[in-house]
């Protein structure tokens, strides 16, 4: 029987369908290079997930891996070096797709929390410092007309964007590296810059790697709209969190972040922000979507296992 390292835990139904095909190995923590290059050597298939470093050095480290597929929880795999991967005759997978509308539904959390300021309601009222309703108490911002503004439109960037047209009545503006055709009105702006620009809510859907790495930075920041909010639920690498940082303490934007750059460190300065709304990356955490998650990871494993390609595979 093979031998499958899930690296956390996960649905206890896809583990008990995991054992049902494999000798499984359940780990608890974030693996290391040193562990994940032990991994490779140790076990013929892995199911990683964020935080977990297969990274270029893990490949070298493990020499001629025995493990000779990644099917990953998660739709970004930026934590796996996929050209190393590839060199090493390892195959990748993601899991796109089942957690569209759940982290679509976390960019709405945000938009809805940043523009009301439910965030520093919520400290207010907990720490005993809410004296009652006042005409002027923690006046925010109104969502419903202004415009939407999608970096990165694909599938959560259109789930976004779609709540924003149809529920909130939202005209769409979008940054992408080609036009879309969705079904609801959406202009695509050229630049980075013009898009940031036009929008009064920016709502980051790119994916993480190489390409996108700090691609919101200072220059972008600069030029959003006075007051304008910031939400990303992409990856935290994304953004140049110390321009964010910077951009909230001097008072010009507001923000609500469901991800950070080097997780789960999150810098003090950007905690004592009052008008950033912070979550601990919850963009897929319903127990619909995480099962579902795990059983498109574990169909992955089970297809390179029966010598079938891989669905979702990415590498």
């Amino acid at each position: 029987m093979r031998r499958l390292l899930i690296t956390r835990q996960i649905a206890e139904p896809v583990i008990a369908a995991a054992r049902a095909r494999f000798d499984v190995t359940l780990g608890r923590d974030a693996l290391s290079e040193d562990a994940a290059a032990q991994a490779l050597r140790d076990f013929d298939a892995i199911l990683p997930t964020l935080g977990d470093a297969f990274s270029a050095g893990a490949f070298a480290a493990a020499g001629v891996p025995r493990c000779r597929m990644l099917g990953n929880f998660g739709v970004g795999f930026n934590h796996i070096d996929v050209e190393a991967a590839r060199a090493a005759g390892v195959m990748v997978s993601n899991t796109p797709d089942v957690l569209t509308d759940a982290t679509a539904d976390i960019g709405w959390t945000l938009i809805l929390a940043t523009a009301r300021r439910a965030g520093e309601g919520e400290r207010m009222l907990r720490a005993g410092r809410w004296a009652g309703f006042g005409p002027e108490g923690l006046l925010g911002t109104h969502v419903s007309g202004k415009t939407l503004g999608i970096v990165g439109m694909g599938r959560i960037g259109q789930a976004v964007a779609r709540r924003g047209h149809f529920g909130f009545g939202m005209p769409v503006v979008y940054f992408n590296r080609s036009e879309k055709d969705p079904d609801f009105p959406a202009r695509r702006i050229d630049t980075l810059a013009g898009l940031m620009a036009a929008a009064d809510f920016v709502v980051v859907c790119v994916p993480g790697g190489a390409g996108t790495a700090r691609l919101i930075d200072a220059k972008a920041l600069a030029a959003m709209k006075p007051g304008g909010i910031f939400v990303n639920i992409a990856r935290g690498e994304v953004v140049d969190e110390a321009a964010l940082i910077e951009a909230l303490e001097a008072g010009r934007i507001r923000a609500g972040l469901d991800v950070y750059e080097n997780e789960p460190q999150v810098p003090a300065r950007l905690i004592a922000c009052e008008n950033a709304v912070l979550l601990p990356h919850l963009g897929s955490a319903t127990v619909e979507t995480r099962e579902a998650m795990g059983r498109m990871a574990l169909d992955n494993i089970i297809a390179w296992a029966d010598g079938r390609d891989p669905p979702q595979r990415v590498a």
